[in-house]
């Protein structure tokens, strides 16, 4: 007995012994892939760019909105040995203007390798490949295994498409898949306490129905509709095909199949080899058969985005994910924090050298108390007289809509979502689960009638669950009108255009919640025009990124958590993190749906 102890115990140890060296290990390898990456960082303005030099843009990423610091991904890295990356649009961008106004650049060539992007980024990129095209370089693109979607949306604008023989493309349209929860809450006795205002806030709807409501099923089909339109028009434009021809091909999946067709089609140009798209490349920039191909990628060419301004310059500021939708496992992307959002903004309106900002918004809203928060110190900026610009990425809608109303000019893409006007509670009645289902019971003892109910889980009485619409009435007649100040008409002219609907940037724009057609670059040069600076203004990036090493142990902390939640919940992941926000502390809510849009 005592020797099976001993081993026990020294079992223990040594396997504590050995998790702290694999612990050691690990931190090892994050010391010097932040020193590797770091010096990576430091190194790429000293890039020398060689004569015939080809800007690749591979494809096989996620598009984000910031680039030059995101964390590396380390059980990644552990498990291949790679440091895989996101590619930030901001570096992107600034890489493909650079490439055009560089002599020893001669073109471009995409491989294409399944692009992780929303439609108003991929639009936003589209627009910085059609400018450089005007250079009179020339941009190819190649699909190795396939081609996808938003692959070939990109892969348009170039003069000429290559496919591998046994490749595919994928071209299907748009949808939504959006999962109703109300049968499952009914079997397992949780009833959720819904007070909201607006026909089309549809964030609730799966909570409370069974199916999609004729409103919210209106709503998608349209912006959709519009969406889906104005990527096929761009593609046809560009492939010299009928957008009506085009949309009847993407019904047929004999296109993901049969290479020769796309060619029959026009949808590509030639079928080769790796190899042999390699020499084709070669011949474009006269480099010697078996010669290596003179690549640079976007970091090499992008200017440095995060380096501190001298001098007077224009704030970009970022509020990129769920307002107040942090926490240490909330999600992947930290969110926007208001409080700290509106600081930086305060900071910015007191800083001398800042003569004007624009918000860079790219968020499906979430707390309503914070979106006051960060629309407050907004106007605070403007009260200062410093000119505003919104630039809306992928999403400005609901709370991202509210923090953007009171710019003096608000950006948006085509295929950009936003609107969403309208606000909702949702407060969980746990008392059948509790009482019937787990069989406890829950005693209380208050000295007023409305002393529990904050109590978690309790069935709201019909005045307190009146109390509760009234203050979402409140709030809805607070956004309204803060949209009407801001966009200069009428608080029923925005009750007509709100009742929490989502729309689209080009149909936004007929109605009046957008002035403009751009990205950043446009919002910027609006901005420098109205505080007269000139054609050699300069731009800061807001708020500072963290330092790699703190990213990574961020990263690292999250990952495996994450990445196993949402591999085990599948489309139902989107629907959790929007759970865990409405069982958070903040009830009231001015977000978007989360319809899962697959593209």
């Amino acid at each position: 007995m005592m020797k099976k102890f001993i081993l026990i115990v020294c079992g223990s140890f040594v396997g504590a012994f050995l998790a702290f060296l694999l612990f050691m290990f690990a931190a090892m390898v994050m010391s010097f892939a932040v020193m590797g990456s770091m010096s990576m960082g430091s190194a790429k303005k000293a890039v020398s760019v060689s004569k015939h030099s080809i800007l690749k843009l591979d494809l096989g990423t996620e598009i984000t909105e910031r680039g030059g610091a995101e964390p590396i991904d380390m059980m990644s890295f552990l498990q291949s040995g790679e440091l895989p990356s996101s590619l930030g649009l901001n570096t992107l961008l600034s890489a493909i203007k650079n490439a055009a106004s560089n002599d020893k650049v001669d073109g471009i060539y995409i491989e294409c390798n399944g692009v992780s992007a929303a439609p108003a980024t991929l639009q936003t990129v589209r627009r910085a490949l059609k400018e450089f095209k005007k250079s009179g370089k020339w941009i190819a693109a190649y699909g190795y295994e396939g081609i996808n979607q938003a692959d070939y949306y990109l892969a348009s604008v170039a003069d000429s498409i290559y496919i591998n023989p046994v490749g595919a493309l994928d071209l299907h349209g748009m949808a939504s898949v959006t999962p109703y929860f109300k049968k499952l809450f009914d079997k397992i006795g949780v009833e959720m306490q819904v007070v909201r205002v607006g026909t089309f806030k549809s964030a609730v709807e799966p909570y409370m129905l069974t199916d999609m409501s004729e409103a919210n099923r209106l709503q998608q089909e349209h912006y959709m509709g519009v969406i889906w339109k104005e990527m096929l028009d761009s593609i046809a434009a560009d492939r010299k095909l009928q957008t009506d021809a085009l949309n009847s091909l993407c019904d047929s999946v004999m296109l993901t199949f049969l290479p020769d067709q796309l060619i029959k089609e026009k949808l590509v140009d030639k079928m080769v080899y790796k190899n042999e798209m390699e020499n084709i490349l070669r011949a474009r920039t006269d480099v010697k058969k078996g010669d290596d191909l003179n690549y640079v990628t976007s970091s090499d060419l992008a200017d440095d985005l995060e380096i501190g301004a001298s001098g007077d310059h224009i704030a970009v500021v970022y509020a990129v994910g769920g307002i107040d939708d942090g926490g240490s496992f909330a999600s992947t992307d930290e969110g926007i924090n208001s409080e700290k959002l509106s600081k930086t903004i305060t900071k910015l309106m007191n800083d001398d050298n800042v003569k004007g900002m624009v918000l860079r918004v790219n968020s499906p809203g979430g707390s309503a108390f914070g979106s006051e928060q960060i629309w407050k110190a907004v106007m605070d900026f403007k009260a200062a007289g410093k000119p505003v610009a919104v630039s809306m990425g992928d999403y400005a809608a609901s709370g991202g809509y509210y923090i953007s109303c009171c710019a003096d000019r608000i950006f948006a893409e085509r295929t950009t979502i936003t609107g969403s006007i309208g606000i909702f509670g949702v407060i969980p009645n746990l008392s059948e689960l509790v009482e019937n289902k787990l069989g406890v019971h829950m005693a209380s003892v208050k000295t007023n009638e409305n002393a529990d109910m904050a109590a978690a889980g309790k069935k709201l009485t019909p005045a307190q669950l009146a109390a509760m619409q009234n203050m979402v009435n409140q709030g809805y007649e607070l956004f309204t009108k803060r949209c009407a100040d801001g966009r200069h008409v009428s608080q029923d002219s925005i009750k007509k255009i709100a009742e929490g609907r989502v729309w689209d940037g080009i149909t936004a724009k007929q109605i009046g919640l957008v002035d403009d057609f751009g990205g950043i670059r446009e919002a910027v040069a609006w901005v420098a025009d109205k505080a007269k600076m000139g054609k050699d203004y300069q731009t800061q990036n807001y708020p500072t990124m963290k330092d790699s090493f703190e990213a990574l142990l961020d990263k690292y902390m999250v990952n495996r958590y994450e990445a196993r939640l949402q591999g085990e919940m599948g489309l139902l992941y989107d629907w959790h993190k929007q759970l865990q926000r409405i069982l958070g502390r903040d009830y009231i809510l001015c977000i978007m749906p989360e319809e899962e849009i697959l593209f």
